[in-house]
């Protein structure tokens, strides 16, 4: 006797052309297709969001299958189970019947399962007299075979979005920490370049991060972050670069200087007739025999004691980041404008001009004019003919000479001329371990031993 296949789902359910296309589906399965029922099932998880499905869905599925007795499905089996909603709520972990009745429905939609519903819209079996199954009404999970290589390419394609978002996520993380740091020892290290304007421009890129986007959105971050680190990567290494030329450059000079000791140099003629103070620095020559290395903070802040008035809470300048931040209070106190103060850093180095800036803000008293003061030296850097080496080196030997005087006029009480001896030591002893430490040229140490230089 033939038996009938229900197509259209029990009561006021309707019909769709969806559970049509899933009929269809389920009969063009191939006899000799066999899967391994919970290897598709892991493709459904994966592929979820794809076919629309959700986890409370994907739960009933998951007791739907264990219904069935075989791990492995065939095409030319009858893949009808046929559960009561009380058995299927105890492998569901106890769902409401209402939630059971719901996601049963999604899985419908989504063409995970398909209704075989009775007349009475009961789920059961009819038995033969062999005790084979005749005719089953519940619900078909043959689209588990038919559709398995359509849920492994949803899983493979979700799996790779996934790692893409995951790397795409990581390139954010590395470039982010990559630029702070070297935007870190870009300023500390003294290397000349415009950090105000590389900060800003990377607080510009970060500040586009979204919480949640698209995949595309990070990307294009991503290429905006890395060309910035591209960009900041250059400068650090160029600065480099031209130190280890430098550093060449220096140990042949001082060969060709030993090997003719009579000769005398075109700076050492030169740098005796000019005001290095106010870093005059005639000529080319006469920068190149300063010394190449950069100069230390605890130097300059030696030099510039007054910079410290301009930390908040008096906490002191523990490194190069925190002294940029004094300078740039100090420069609109002193009336420098920002564009005089941006040009003095393109020319010369972040660093050097707020090193600048602090030699002026500490003789603001004897400079009429900071702002053009600034540009002047600026015009010089542009030059060639500036280095902020003379100007602190002065300043040291004028405090070195103001504690000579300020111990001479005050010497009349034991604990005065103690105190004034103490500091015309420290500050003696410091410019002496500076000129020992650093190379400095025989031009340039003469002419601060100078009487009264500095002064």
């Amino acid at each position: 006797m033939e038996t009938h296949f229900s197509t259209t789902p029990f009561g006021r359910r309707p019909m769709t052309l969806g559970m049509i296309s899933s009929q269809v589906t389920a009969r063009a399965v191939s006899k000799d297709a066999t899967v391994h029922k919970w290897h598709v099932f892991q493709d459904i998880k994966d592929a979820r969001i794809a076919l629309g499905a959700s986890d409370r869905a994907l739960a009933i599925l998951d007791a739907l299958l264990s219904f069935h007795p075989d791990t492995a499905l065939y095409g030319d089996s009858e893949l009808i189970v046929w559960p009561s909603n009380e058995q299927l709520i105890r492998r569901a972990n106890g769902m409401p019947p209402t939630t059971l009745r719901r996601h049963l429905a999604v899985l419908v939609e989504c063409g995970l399962i398909i209704r075989r519903d009775s007349p009475n819209g009961k789920r059961f079996a009819r038995k033969g007299q062999g005790g084979e199954i005749e005719q089953a009404y519940g619900f078909d999970i043959s689209p588990i075979v038919a559709r398995a290589e359509e849920f492994k390419e949803l899983a493979e394609a979700v799996r790779s979005e996934k790692k893409a978002f995951r790397l795409v996520k990581e390139r954010l993380t590395i470039c982010r920490r990559d630029i702070v740091k070297m935007i870190d020892a870009g300023i500390e290290e003294g290397v000349p370049a415009n950090w105000g304007r590389v900060q800003q421009a990377y607080q510009a890129i970060v500040g586009q991060i979204p919480r949640t986007a698209p995949r595309q959105t990070f990307e294009a971050i991503a290429e905006d972050l890395e060309g910035l680190w591209a960009e900041v990567r250059e400068a650090l290494e160029s600065f480099v670069k031209r130190q280890k030329v430098d550093a060449n450059e220096s140990q042949n000079g001082r060969h060709i200087q030993n090997s003719k000791p009579d000769s005398k140099s075109e700076s050492e003629s030169g740098l005796g007739n000019k005001d290095e103070a106010g870093g005059n620095v005639a000529d080319t020559d006469n920068i190149r025999s300063l010394p190449k290395r950069e100069l230390p903070l605890g130097i300059v802040l030696d030099a510039c004691p007054n910079m410290l008035w301009l930390v908040k809470g008096g906490g002191g300048i523990r490194n190069w980041r925190e002294f940029l931040a004094a300078a740039e209070v100090a420069r609109p106190a002193m009336g420098i404008s920002p564009s005089a103060w941006e040009e003095a850093r393109t020319a010369m180095g972040e660093q050097q001009a707020a090193i600048t800036i602090a030699a002026i803000y500490q003789r603001q008293d004897q400079i009429n004019s900071a702002g053009g003061y600034l540009r002047s030296l600026t015009d010089r850097a542009k030059a060639g003919k500036f280095s902020v080496w003379p100007m602190v080196m002065a300043l040291l030997r004028a405090k070195l000479d103001a504690s000579k005087t300020t111990g001479t006029g005050t010497g009349t009480g034991t604990g005065t001329g103690a105190e004034a001896a103490a500091v015309d030591l420290e500050t003696a002893g410091k410019i002496v371990r500076t000129e020992s430490r650093l190379e400095i040229s025989d031009a340039l140490r003469r002419s601060l031993n100078k009487p009264g230089r500095g002064s």
